[in-house]
């Protein structure tokens, strides 16, 4: 995936993922939220509130202030996540793209008490090591700030306890690859699980941290 380092480029690469993330059946119509930092600049541009996808416009996007999370443009009302991506971006300074998604076997994995495995070498590589976020509300200042922490942490992928993952990257691909790689990976976990087996990893990885 190409590189941007302005506005419209950036909104015009989340609208790729978007697109893709659905295709790919990583999401459902409006399930979840994607943002980019503007590389040296003290501002990053969310999805709004309500959007889809695979229909995502440039007018679908707030610009919104690293600093303190104020409202410089854009959609009136950001996603109901947008301090999620804010208060990540201020615990990461390297990290310049979010990709957040409701996928399927991430959540579920997670929910049966079992961790997600790196079974391959592009798991290892991309995705590293799982981090997780305890249950909490929607929106909630609890959830924004236990997944700074555990970006703080350095881990660049995690599952949100039934809800579903953050990705980071430093651009835009790279945040979407990982997102990608840990579906694949929860979903590895899973068929492993059906065929009984609770130990077979990529050599050197771990699961959750």
């Amino acid at each position: 995936m190409r590189h941007s380092d302005t506005l419209d480029g950036l909104r015009a690469l989340l609208i790729e993922v978007g697109a893709t993330a659905v295709r790919s059946g990583l999401v459902l119509a409006s399930g979840g939220n994607l943002s980019a930092r503007l590389p040296g600049a003290d501002e990053f541009v969310v999805t709004a509130a309500g959007t889809w996808f695979d229909r995502l416009v440039q007018a679908d996007f707030s610009r919104l202030r690293v600093a303190d999370g104020a409202r410089l443009g854009g959609a009136e009302q950001p996603s109901t996540e947008w301090k999620l991506h804010w208060r990540t971006y201020r615990a990461r300074p390297d990290v310049n793209a979010i990709v957040h998604l409701h996928p399927q076997h991430a959540v579920l994995v997670d929910a049966l008490g079992e961790e997600i495995r790196l079974t391959t070498l592009d798991h290892a590589t991309y995705v590293r090591s799982v981090g997780r976020v305890s249950l909490y509300p929607n929106g909630s200042d609890e959830l924004a700030e236990s997944a700074a922490e555990q970006a703080a942490a350095g881990h660049d992928a995690m599952v949100l306890a039934h809800h579903g993952c953050s990705a980071l990257g430093a651009d835009v691909g790279m945040a979407f690859r990982r997102a990608a790689n840990l579906e694949e990976a929860a979903l590895a976990s899973y068929r492993l699980l059906l065929l009984g087996d609770r130990t077979l990893r990529y050599p050197g990885t771990a699961g959750h941290g």
